[in-house]
């Protein structure tokens, strides 16, 4: 039997999801009311699951730092890139890096942030791991969005993007290899609606796969954690990983609303590398989940079964073509800003016709209107005056 290189094993250890309530901020300084609910649910967290065994990863929820009111509100992209995301590294995540440093834990999360080195003007949905000495130690950009969602992903700038980091799946998903948890990739969201997403980390290494969040329908369709955990199961399942899989908490939409909305369901969950659901909460508000990662049984059972570790005997030369013709356009915001919702629209449905002239989809017999951008509130009312509506006793702080 050959031998493996001589390495220290992993020792089994505790990943925690967190669900925290968020606020939306309408300025990047109204970051902080949310980072104070984190810390404290860190705190809270790791003292309760750590009596088991340590605590070496903890997952925020999409959304967490700052919510969503560029999506909810159309914002011009420029704007919101300027005026409400981060940089990273930046001043959040020095504070998270502390909490970090603190506990000796790696902390994965999101935020939109600017990416200065791709494009000025543009924001990233942007995957960050802070390392237990308190430093990012990886980032990555969400690379599929969903139809309400005004970030820029690596296509949409694909030219430039490749110019810098290469057109290799590592450019769009790179894997943080470690010592102590093993090897962990990030997706967001959306990104797992795409099965290519989390084999292409797979591929790269990946053992641990953290997919924060999904909103109802999706986590509402059907019994416990809807289609967001089915598909969560099977990227397990099929890629021998773990999936680490916080959800948003509540959200209010402003400093003055009386009420938050649960828009994302709960049901956050941690998946073994067998496609089991080890950990899952129903409850919203920050919730906390926690499970077991074993690396080592997943490094063995990938090296010793001749079965259910699929990726081994994936006949790779079958399905090189089906991704020759493009669907979705690339550098759409290379040269322009990113379009508000209802312009946006139309590029989908281009998808969907090119779909139908290539003969993968069947027109239904009767054609209907379909989706379409239903704007939230009058279309006269500016900004500033939601701003003030809505966040006015925060803006004077």
């Amino acid at each position: 039997m050959t031998q493996p290189q001589e390495r220290k094993p992993v020792a089994p250890y505790l990943a925690v999801g967190l669900s925290t309530v968020i606020y939306g901020i309408s300025e990047r300084r109204q970051i902080r009311h949310n980072l104070e609910t984190i810390e404290e649910a860190i705190h809270a967290g790791v003292s309760m699951v750590n009596i088991n065994m340590p605590v070496k990863l903890i997952g925020l929820a999409e959304g967490a730092l700052t919510g969503f009111t560029d999506e909810i509100f159309d914002l011009p992209h420029v704007m919101a890139a300027r005026d409400l995301f981060i940089d990273v590294p930046g001043e959040e995540t020095e504070q998270l890096g502390r909490l970090a440093k603190l506990y000796g834990t790696y902390i994965v999360g999101q935020c939109k942030a600017r990416w200065p080195e791709v494009m000025a003007d543009r924001y990233f949905n942007t995957l960050f791991v802070i390392g237990p000495n308190g430093q990012v130690v990886h980032k990555a950009a969400k690379n599929h969005v969903w139809c309400r969602e005004r970030s820029c992903v690596p296509h949409d700038v694909y030219d430039r993007w490749v110019e810098l980091y290469g057109d290799g799946i590592e450019a769009f998903y790179p894997v943080l290899k470690t010592d102590d948890i093993g090897n962990l990739g990030t997706i967001c969201c959306s990104d797992g609606e795409y099965p290519e997403a989390v084999r292409a980390l797979a591929f790269n290494g990946a053992e641990v796969v953290y997919r924060p969040s999904e909103a109802t329908p999706m986590t509402t369709a059907g019994p416990r954690g809807g289609t967001w955990m089915i598909q969560n199961q099977g990227h397990a399942e099929f890629n021998t990983v773990y999936m680490l899989c916080p959800n948003a908490g509540p959200v209010y939409l402003g400093a003055t609303s009386k009420h938050p909305v649960d828009i994302a369901g709960g049901s956050a969950h941690i998946v073994d590398y067998r496609g089991q659901v080890v950990a899952y909460s129903a409850s919203t508000s920050n919730t906390i989940v926690a499970a077991t990662v074993d690396i080592e049984a997943l490094r063995q059972f990938r090296a010793m079964s001749l079965n259910a570790n699929w990726l081994k005997d994936l006949r790779v030369e079958l399905f090189r073509r089906m991704y020759e013709q493009p669907i979705h356009p690339k550098n759409l915001w290379l040269r322009q800003e990113p379009k508000p919702h209802a312009q946006v629209d139309d590029i989908y449905r281009a998808n969907i016709a090119r779909l139908v002239e290539r003969g993968a989809w069947t027109k239904p017999a009767f054609e209907h209107p379909g989706c379409r951008y239903q704007p939230s509130g009058d279309d006269d009312t500016t900004w500033e005056e939601i701003k003030q509506r809505l966040w006015g006793p925060w803006l004077e702080d």
